[in-house]
């Protein structure tokens, strides 16, 4: 399965250190898997304002390709201000919901305080549902105390819950191959 790893901002190192530590555990899992991480900070993005997509950017119209061509994703985002950042929603609002229907999706998300994960219920959770995505249950929130101040991965219960989350995140995979849609 090719599997897109989505940084979902353009600052900061925390969510792809997180991503970069769910990569190696999706290459322990028995079955091969391509993966790919997107950081945003690498594309030219250009705000989602309903033209077609042919008359986006270059980079623009190579993330929502790569977006929709993926078959399983894990979406990381900081929480900023009590809100998933402008570029991931821009992202989302440039995807076709019948692109996502029925894919897998672990979410990973990054603040400063412990009651920032409600951004993941009340936010992410609504947009992948709109899409209809397989979302895994146990989502992995981290606030700055798991990090040192290099910005790596210091907390061992973290990287327990990311193990265990991508163990979930394989059995929503296994489970898509079986869906069958007329398309």
């Amino acid at each position: 399965m090719k599997i897109l790893l989505l940084n979902g901002t353009i600052v900061g190192k925390k969510t792809r250190t997180l991503l970069d530590e769910i990569d190696k555990y999706i290459q322990m899992l028995p079955e091969s898997h391509e993966t790919k991480i997107i950081d945003l900070e690498n594309y030219e993005l250009q705000f989602v304002d309903g033209r077609p997509i042919d008359e986006y950017n270059e980079d623009m119209q190579q993330l929502i390709k790569e977006v929709e061509n993926a078959n399983a994703y894990v979406i990381a985002s900081p929480i900023f201000q009590g809100s998933i950042p402008g570029t991931l929603k821009n992202v989302f609002d440039a995807v076709s919901p019948l692109a996502m229907r029925y894919k897998p999706v672990s979410i990973v998300a990054n603040g400063g305080t412990l009651q920032h994960h409600l951004v993941i219920e009340n936010q992410l959770k609504p947009i992948l549902n709109y899409f209809r995505c397989m979302v895994t249950p146990n989502y992995v929130y981290t606030h700055t105390n798991h990090f040192s101040t290099q910005g790596e991965l210091i907390d061992e219960d973290v990287r327990n819950r990311l193990q265990e989350m991508i163990k979930v995140f394989n059995q929503y995979m296994q489970m898509s191959q079986e869906i069958e849609l007329d398309k």
